[in-house]
């Protein structure tokens, strides 16, 4: 080896040595001037010498060639989902099913491997000879999409082992996460910036990682934590624990805490030690996990379907924490509905700071009885989500809540629904409310996708009269949005934008009916409407009995779609969309008739670990199949999730046939091959 190999080679270990001790031991060795030097050293020699420049090598850890797609990747092993527990005596079910299937008794005790539950994403990597060349997300358990090219920009995912005999092949599962420090700073530089801010750290994370490009991949504060070996050659831990161990002698980051030992105790034991610690964590928790230690026994005990019978994923209830309700603002969405807002007094729950919490409609606050005045108790729903639990007390000068009787923004009259729970202003087309939240809407990753417009910027483009209607964001140009001296507003920053409205013009007609806005009308029934009428012009002239004809469409919904598309202004600006080149395919409808659930009636109910219910009926939807809410005699198969309701009852009434999440996720996966 030449002199310049070896002194790449030496820079590549020492730059390797120094992100371990700053990403995982947290405990830096150099200062930020030093680490830079000698980065910069090791980048002009690979730029003097390209065939020193690998794949592996520091600095290709913050970005390289952007992807146009993600292409799918097969498990080697099939990414299970862990079942859960919720109250003390699952716990105690699940370690006398154990013993049960493994014929040892009662009064003996299992050895556990506990672990902390990571809110993150769940990815596999894969090591050949100890060198890092594939990482893919979990998919339907399956197949999952190849995300190598941004989880090598993580800055504490070890590209190659720390270890002199590398196993020949090894398949790591782990979770990428956002940590606290790093949301909050990477939220509140993006809010300065007018782009998308993120509900959780967990949404960023799995927003982050499936980024096409890696490069804006590398600008977000990412982190892996490793949690079992899936597959190995060479190397034969005996137990979990040892695994761990072992990962962590290979570089890995594993979570602050995890433990062994017996029985039932240990486990009710570790999870009071966990939630006392939860708030003090640098990373989101969402519970602990329990895994039997024996790895000879975990083959034992094998799988149900889609989750291993040796491992369990005990979920914290919500903290709770109480409080001062000491205002109600009322908010004006996109479709004039006006949404409460109760302003508490800030406190401390779940590690977040809590000071305003949604009441959602009237309905609501009479429900909990809740007065602006009220001590009240708060929760964060599934975690994320701010929400009043109770009224702990009436003080002596709480006050009703009560509605406005004009809008709180354009101050047009507010018009309450029949029903008594929604009130909604009747500014529309007038109402800066409403149109801000219309263009947030149009351009929703999930919609038009225009990326670069958060809300600081659309609220400039409405002040500044750059824009009123969705469609005037084709008519923007790099020279008017300069023409208005929006603060913060650069030359590149319009040019970036102005790209992105052009870059939206090529979509699919469900997305574009979808951004339109129509009330009523979410992905399911855009989707409905695109693969039944197949093309715009059939959409706009279709009256309520073709509409009814259409499965998942009810009178109301009919109704609204046929209402808005009378409207002068629609139709105006319908044509100005097409006149500005937004486009899209058609949808040939004959082939509707040959999807594989074509006819059948589908409902879905509870809550599902890999997807949204959601997500879910779309797919459903695209096989062909009708999604009801309710169940009735035709209803075909019901998908039963978490905490299913009355549905399941019906179902169970009616004889109709009752499936799991795991058996939906195989059958969406027979589709896809």
């Amino acid at each position: 080896m030449d002199t310049i190999s070896k002194l790449a080679l030496s820079l590549k270990d020492q730059l390797r040595h120094h992100n371990h001790c700053y990403y995982v031991l947290d405990a830096p060795v150099v200062s930020d001037a030093e680490y830079d030097a000698l980065f910069i050293q090791l980048k002009d020699l690979e730029q003097a010498n390209p065939a020193l420049l690998t794949t592996d090598s520091p600095t290709q850890l913050v970005g390289g060639t952007a992807m146009t797609a993600f292409q799918p990747v097969t498990h080697p092993t099939p990414m299970l989902s862990l079942g859960n527990a919720f109250t003390d005596s699952e716990l105690h079910t699940f370690d006398i099913k154990l013993k049960d299937k493994l014929g040892i008794g009662n009064s003996d005790v299992l050895e556990y491997c506990a672990e902390l539950k990571l809110d993150g994403l769940a990815v596999s990597l894969v090591y050949v000879d100890g060198v890092f060349i594939q990482g893919s997300t979990r998919g339907d358990g399956l197949v999952g999409e190849d995300i190598t090219h941004t989880l090598r920009t993580i800055r504490n995912l070890p590209m190659q082992l720390n270890t002199t005999t590398p196993p020949a092949m090894l398949e790591v599962r782990g979770e990428v996460l956002m940590p606290k420090a790093g949301f909050v700073k990477f939220n509140a530089a993006a809010a300065l910036k007018g782009e998308r801010v993120f509900a959780n750290p967990r949404n960023a994370a799995a927003g982050s990682v499936r980024q096409l490009d890696p490069t804006e991949a590398a600008k977000r504060p990412l982190a892996f934590y490793a949690y079992s070996v899936a597959e190995i050659v060479d190397v034969t831990p005996t137990t979990q624990y040892a695994a761990l161990q072992w990962l962590q002698s290979m570089g890995f980051s594993l979570s602050h805490t995890f433990s062994k030992g017996f029985g039932i105790s240990f486990i009710h034991e570790f999870c009071q030690h966990i939630q006392a610690l939860r708030a003090t964590l640098p990373y989101d928790i969402d519970g602990v996990v329990f895994k039997v230690n024996d790895l000879d026994k975990q083959r034992v005990l094998g799988t149900i379907s889609r989750e291993p019978r040796w491992a369990i994923a005990y979920k914290f209830p919500p903290e709770l924490a109480t409080t001062t309700l000491t205002s109600v603002d009322f908010q004006v969405g996109r479709t004039g509905v006006l949404t409460p807002v109760a302003r508490i007094n800030p406190v401390l729950v779940g590690g977040t700071t809590i000071s305003n919490v949604t009441l959602h409609n009237l309905d609501e606050v009479q429900r909990l009885g809740v007065m602006v005045g009220d001590t009240v108790e708060v929760c964060r729903a599934g975690d994320v989500i701010p929400k009043i639990v109770r009224v702990v007390s009436h003080n002596p000068n709480s006050t009703p809540i009560v509605t406005p009787t004009t809008c709180p923004v354009c101050k047009s009259p507010v018009v309450k629904a029949n029903d008594g729970a929604t009130a909604r202003c009747g500014g529309d087309t007038y109402c800066d409310a409403q149109i801000h939240r219309r263009l947030a809407h149009f351009v929703a990753r999930d919609a038009m996708d225009i990326s670069g417009l958060g809300d600081r910027w659309l609220e400039q483009f409405i002040d500044k009269g750059l824009v009123r209607h969705s469609v005037d964001l084709y008519d923007l140009t790099v020279q008017s949005i300069l023409s208005a001296n929006i603060e913060g507003m650069g030359e590149q920053l319009a040019f970036n934008i102005v790209t992105a409205i052009h870059q939206s013009k090529r979509t699919k007609l469900q997305k574009f009916i979808y951004a339109l806005g129509i009330r009523g009308v979410g992905h399911g029934t855009s989707l409905a409407l695109s693969n039944n009428l197949g093309n715009l012009e059939s959409i706009r002239h279709a009256d309520v009995t073709t509409l009814l004809r259409i499965p998942d469409i009810g009178e109301t919904t009919a109704n609204w779609v046929v209402d808005y598309f009378k409207q002068p202004n629609t139709n105006a600006q319908l044509d100005r969309f097409i006149a500005a080149g937004v486009t899209w395919p058609n949808v040939d409808v004959t082939q509707r008739q040959h999807l594989p659930l074509t006819g059948q009636h589908w409902v879905l109910t509870g809550t599902f670990n890999t997807m949204t219910r959601d997500v879910a009926k779309t797919k459903l939807q695209q096989q062909g199949a009708t999604v009801s809410n309710s169940v009735s005699a035709k209803t075909k198969v019901l998908v039963s999730g978490l905490n299913s309701g009355s549905k399941l009852a019906e179902a169970q009434r009616h004889g109709v046939e009752i499936w799991n999440e795991t058996q939906l996720l195989e059958l969406l996966a027979s589709y896809d091959r």
